[in-house]
């Protein structure tokens, strides 16, 4: 394993950070290491298995990892005021030998608690479709309106959706019916229900349009800023529209002109528009192609899992020294680290990337599954080469 700051202090020429040249930690270090490391039991417990909230076990972590995140604490690049101060003082000889003790111990293993399978999390995409029946009747079976003034809801950006729908709720939009439906709604069911939409293939509303598509093209040009060329947004904020029903588009103009839909740039973009332009306007958009918007069918734990072991061992159990083993660990901490890591308080590059998708829920099942998996030691053993 390689400690190159370590190695530099004895004399050595120093190794690069991926380096795996050996530094054998005999008995006597491993000794000295857990003189040094007495302190550390106060929040790690006793022999490396913590019993506080958030605080994670380091019994039979892997050494250089270890190594590595003691010496990050050190020089700041990962903030900790308790682990910062702790280590602060020590020389890399030290943080080499409590790496080395540490990773010498038996790893914890699963509470009875942590083995106990949660059930499995329902289908986002199929709790919205089931959710999405009720719907049906005015917005299409599958989105696509099939009825005048009913606007197809198919590809419409997730985002976008929940915040339509809150708005029918908290009055922002005005609609008896479409408050008494939004109303009850809880934000698991809005986001399943965005989900299902904006899985669907939108397509052009099976409905007329009443207005001149080629005067509504010419008047479309102050709307591409926001709703993109051809009616296809690329922002969450702001609807696409390609596709939609024109007499439903001609209402919501309306909406926004009379103030029964609050929002300040709608207001003004249709302060001047009369009923024959605002028709016009739907033809046009009514007549364009739809698009999807960029929304990724949600991963299962296993999935997830399967992605997290690449890097950190089947069931969590790293073969690879610079690698954290995440079996046995507490739940507790890995959902905080995960969350530190897509809130970018805990800096990674390609832990904020993997992290950068998940959902609490996701954190959830993946920290419940690593906390019941079989925590197994890995001895490093140094093959001289050739």
């Amino acid at each position: 394993m390689s400690f190159p700051a370590a190695a530099a202090e004895r004399g050595e020429t120093p190794a690069k950070a991926d380096d795996l040249r050996a530094i054998t930690a005999t008995p006597a270090d491993i000794a000295e290491g857990r003189r040094v490391s007495e302190t550390c039991a106060r929040c790690h417990g006793a022999n490396g298995i913590s019993a506080t909230k958030g605080i994670p076990h380091i019994a039979g972590q892997r050494p250089a990892y270890l190594y590595n995140k003691l010496r990050a604490y050190q020089t700041g690049e990962r903030s900790d005021p308790v682990m910062g101060g702790a280590v602060k003082f020590l020389s890399e000889d030290a943080l080499v030998k409590v790496a080395a003790y540490y990773s010498s111990l038996e790893p914890a293993q699963p509470l009875p608690s942590a083995t106990k399978v949660p059930p499995a999390r329902p289908d986002p995409v199929a709790a919205g479709k089931a959710a999405a029946a009720a719907c049906g009747g005015c917005h299409g079976e599958d989105g696509v309106s099939k009825t005048p003034g009913m606007p197809s809801l198919a590809g419409l950006d997730p985002k976008y959706f929940v915040v339509a729908m809150k708005g029918y709720a908290d009055g922002h939009r005005k609609n008896d019916m479409m408050k008494s439906l939004a109303t009850p709604l809880t934000d698991a069911d809005l986001n399943n229900l965005a989900l299902y939409y904006g899985l669907q293939k939108p397509r052009r509303a099976e409905t007329p349009a009443a207005g001149d598509p080629a005067a509504g093209k010419k008047a479309a040009a102050d709307c591409a800023g926001c709703h993109g060329e051809q009616g296809v947004s690329g922002n969450p904020a702001n609807p696409s529209i390609a596709g939609q029903d024109a007499e439903y588009f001609v209402a919501a103009l309306k909406a926004y002109k009379d103030g029964s839909r609050s929002e300040g740039t709608m207001k003004n973009a249709v302060a001047k528009l009369d009923e024959t332009a605002m028709k016009n306007l739907a033809a046009f958009y009514a007549a364009q192609q739809p698009q999807p918007p960029k929304v990724a069918r949600p991963l299962s734990t296993a999935a997830w899992v399967q992605r997290c072991d690449r890097c950190h061992g089947v069931s969590g159990n790293s073969t690879d020294p610079r690698t954290p083993a995440l079996a046995a660990q507490r739940a507790d901490y890995l959902d905080k680290v995960l969350h530190a890591y897509q809130s970018g308080a805990r800096k990674d590059s390609v832990m904020a990337a993997m992290s950068s998708t998940l959902t609490d829920a996701d954190i959830a099942g993946l920290a419940a599954y690593y906390a019941r998996q079989r925590a197994r030691a890995f001895v490093y053993v140094a093959v001289p080469c050739k």
